[in-house]
């Protein structure tokens, strides 16, 4: 058993509060960015416009994830609190609702270029998974996005929740979700499928969303939602949706390969 009582707070700098959440972003996109221009990123035209695509990047994954959980997650209350929309460090993030917003801003700025969005779209998802280790870290801390109950040896005890011994879902989360994604997408890349753009994307979308599925079943859903059609819970039915979506990125991408 583990009792959890951290702070959110990381530090605090005069009045300005440095929180967990905050930094696992700024890690998450820092890393990312780095990895890229080191590694992974193999067109020349792609480098030198990939700067100012973080930017892009930046404002669709902000945005969309709070957009994303105002309307997949708490419509009726922010349409009743208007102003609480603008409030994003009461918290309110959707992981799905950040991929929308990413996937929208990699459109806009490819089309800009008249450049193939799957090109951007590839590289964010090999990196993603760093992102996503690091946010569900900070979920932990935060003691939010927890599991249901448990008795097993690596229990954990929200001390902020309360005195039930519960399934650590958030290090479930950045284990799967995070390390061992980033692991598989780096061996489909190894493999040299960022020369068909889409393919990436498409794993990508496939395993986060497996992996998501299962671990849902051991996560507390939202209060305000609870458990929806056939016991599912809403974040279940979302990655459903996109594992179809990534399903049909495959095997379009593999087609077009094979006709090339």
């Amino acid at each position: 058993m583990f009792i959890n009582n951290f702070d959110p707070v990381a530090f605090q700098i005069f009045s300005i509060e440095i929180r967990w959440y905050s930094l696992a972003y700024v890690i998450g996109i820092s890393l990312g960015w780095y990895l890229n221009k080191k590694f992974f990123i193999e067109n020349t035209e792609i480098e030198e416009k990939f700067d100012d695509y973080i930017t892009y990047l930046i404002v669709g994954v902000s945005i969309g994830g709070r957009i994303g959980y105002i309307l997949f997650y708490n419509p009726i209350y922010y349409s009743n609190n208007l102003i609480d929309v603008f409030k994003i460090w009461q918290g309110g993030m959707s992981f799905h609702g950040g991929l929308l917003g990413v996937i929208l801003a990699s459109i806009v700025y490819a089309k800009k270029y008249n450049q193939n969005p799957f090109c951007y779209l590839d590289l964010v998802s090999i990196v993603a998974p760093i992102g996503i280790f690091f946010g569900r870290i900070a979920n932990f801390i935060n003691s939010e996005l927890y599991g249901i109950e448990t008795n097993l040896p690596w229990a954990v005890k929200f001390i902020q929740v309360d005195n039930i011994l519960r399934h650590p879902s958030q290090l479930y989360e950045a284990i799967f979700e995070g390390a061992i994604l980033f692991i598989i997408l780096i061996y489909f890349r190894n493999k040299g499928m960022l020369k068909t753009p889409g393919l990436i994307s498409g794993f990508f979308l496939i395993f986060y969303s497996l992996f998501r599925f299962i671990i849902e079943f051991l996560r507390v859903p939202d209060e305000q939602l609870g458990y929806m059609f056939f016991n599912l819970t809403m974040g279940q039915i979302i990655s459903f949706i996109f594992f179809l979506i990534g399903s049909y990125l495959v095997i379009k991408k593999n087609e077009n390969s094979k006709i090339q």
